[in-house]
């Protein structure tokens, strides 16, 4: 396996700005788009593909591919993962290699230079590079990859690939994709004071904001602490839940960065129209909300500056009594982070809101991170043996077995199956929350259950990675919230969307840091907030809203199925 590091120099850096400057990288090209029939692309085939058939090229091929590299298992040559999928396709890759923390920044550099990887696989938003000519328009390709059409055909995606359509009416990234949507992030609490408060549990998957405030009162009034709740993720991931229930935008922070704040709209189905959500009632109810918590002393004051792991560190220590996390953290907390051997944990789900007992998860749909394809790998390989590439890209990432391939391994090496057909991992490995204490792990040692390949998927697959208790509280989730209608995407092109930046980032900017003054008490919720309100306008609110609206109307017709 070639391993190639990444080197990105000024003056690469340079002519890549220069290129997108004078118009070089920042034009669509208008001749990448598929011309083979269906019948042309399939002659003379020098390997296997289908739906429900094993991709394997006669001969060896080596595809060049970007790699984030995860410090919590970090690349290894040797992995089982790279074995497996060379002994299955016959392809092995060529990477660029790159740490998780500068991701972004390497693919942004890449991809505006001209020199990206054919595969450019862990990306959440191509928006940035869907005007640079650099990237190839993948949804005219899509054809050609029968296992990502079955997933579209089979769970209803088409709603769901709306929300990553650019202004052409065409969408620059290859998806994953859920069958369905599970739980995020939520909150985690210590069961055993909050029973021993006498706190009830056993509705908590109907309560809602103010019924989780009641409870916190009650673990107050019983540990005589000075805080009940020290947050992590600055506060961020905690406001976007609960903005959610409420009906608008919240959750940003310098420690987790843009959880759900976004650009403060919403969308009014019954008047067909985007309205700026974070200057309405439901807005000030949400922050009067956080602001009693805080007021009444259940919120740690250090929750907005700390890191997160500072946060994790008094909850484990029993500082504290209730942390944002995911499942997965929580069941890495399960795993002997506790400092109290009597602590016994539970994992709430979201408490509802004005907008009811929604699924929080539901609201961006259920879409995941994504594979940009380079322009370079169309012009290098030519349409016949691109459509191979493609046709790889679909086993490995869409189809059932590639899937499972790159989530769980090898069967009988990693893992078995049981007389139920259900995946069981072998007791020698652990994986989220599975075989606790065991001596060796899925993703650092063998490379499977990895964030660039293993995302996205059937619910049996999604089911199959749950451990009991994770099973249990997404059936909690399930039983008790409803999913969110997804908002029409804003189709903005190149020149609209810096217009609406431009409006967006001060104001959005504005409104997180007048949301924390609110909570903390800086700001007064009834004496400074028509001068809040005005302070929105000013800077562009309702601009933004009347510039999305027409925006929405003038392709509507795009989004028409």
């Amino acid at each position: 396996m070639k391993k190639r590091l990444l080197a990105v120099t000024l003056s690469v850096l340079m002519a890549g700005t220069a290129l997108a400057g004078c118009g070089g990288s920042s034009q669509k090209r208008d001749d990448d788009s598929a011309k083979l029939s269906a019948e042309d692309a399939d002659k003379d085939l020098d390997y296997t593909y289908g739906e429900g058939e094993t991709f394997h090229s006669d001969e060896p091929i080596t595809y060049s591919m970007m790699y984030s590299d995860h410090e919590n298992y970090p690349y290894k040559e040797d992995w089982l993962l790279w074995k497996a999928i060379e002994e299955k396709t016959n392809v092995t890759f060529d990477l660029t290699t790159v740490a998780r923390t500068d991701y972004n920044d390497k693919v942004s550099a890449s991809v505006n230079s001209g020199s990206a990887p054919y595969i450019i696989p862990k990306v959440y938003d191509s928006s940035a590079y869907e005007d640079s000519g650099q990237v190839v328009t993948i949804s005219d390709w899509v054809q050609y990859m029968p296992n990502y059409q079955k997933c579209i055909k089979d769970w209803g995606m088409e709603d769901d690939l709306d929300m990553i359509l650019a202004s052409d009416g065409k969408y620059y990234r290859l998806p994953g994709m859920w069958e369905s949507t599970a739980g995020g992030y939520s909150l985690a609490i210590r069961k055993d004071v909050f029973e021993a408060a006498g706190v009830d549990l056993s509705d908590e998957a109907t309560w809602t904001w103010d019924d989780f405030y009641e409870a916190l009162k009650k673990v107050k009034d019983y540990t005589g602490a000075d805080y009940v709740w020290s947050d992590g993720f600055g506060f961020g991931s905690t406001m976007n839940i609960a903005a959610v229930s409420y009906g608008v935008t919240g959750g940003y922070s310098t420690d987790g960065g843009d959880w759900g704040l976004k650009d403060g709209t919403q969308f009014d189905s019954d008047k067909d129209e985007f309205y700026f959500a974070d200057t309405t009632d439901e807005y000030k109810e949400y922050l009067t909300m956080f602001h009693k918590m805080y007021e009444d002393g259940l919120i740690d004051p250090e929750t907005f500056t700390q890191d997160t792991s500072q946060a994790q560190a008094k909850f484990y220590r029993g500082d504290s009594y209730v942390l944002n996390m995911n499942y997965q953290i929580f069941s890495d907390t399960l795993n002997g982070k506790m400092q109290d051997d009597n602590a016994e944990l539970y994992f709430l789900t979201t408490p509802g809101g004005p907008s009811g007992q929604v699924k929080v998860s539901s609201r961006d749909g259920r879409l995941e991170n994504g594979i940009m394809i380079s322009q370079n790998a169309l012009d290098d390989l030519g349409e016949k043996d691109f459509i191979k590439m493609l046709r790889f890209i679909d086993w490995l990432w869409y189809s059932d077995e590639g899937q499972t391939l790159c989530q769980w391994g090898v069967e009988g090496e990693t893992y078995t199956v049981d007389d139920d057909g259900n995946i069981v991992l072998n007791s020698d490995i652990y994986y989220n929350g599975l075989n606790p204490g065991a001596e060796k792990q899925l993703n650092v040692d063998y490379g499977f259950g990895n964030g660039v390949f293993a995302y996205g998927g059937s619910d049996k697959l999604r089911y199959s990675k749950f451990s009991d208790g994770e099973k249990e509280w997404n059936e909690r989730i399930n039983n008790n919230k409803t999913d969110l209608k997804l908002k029409p995407p804003i189709l903005a092109d190149e020149l609209q969307k810096e217009d609406l930046n431009l409006i967006k980032t001060p104001l959005m900017d504005y409104v997180n840091t007048a949301a924390l003054e609110f909570i903390t008490g800086k700001r007064d919720l009834d004496a400074d907030w028509d001068a809040y309100v005005k302070d929105c306008e000013n800077k562009g609110s309702q601009k933004y809203v009347d510039e999305a609206n027409e925006i929405y109307k003038d392709t509507k017709d795009l989004l028409e199925k």
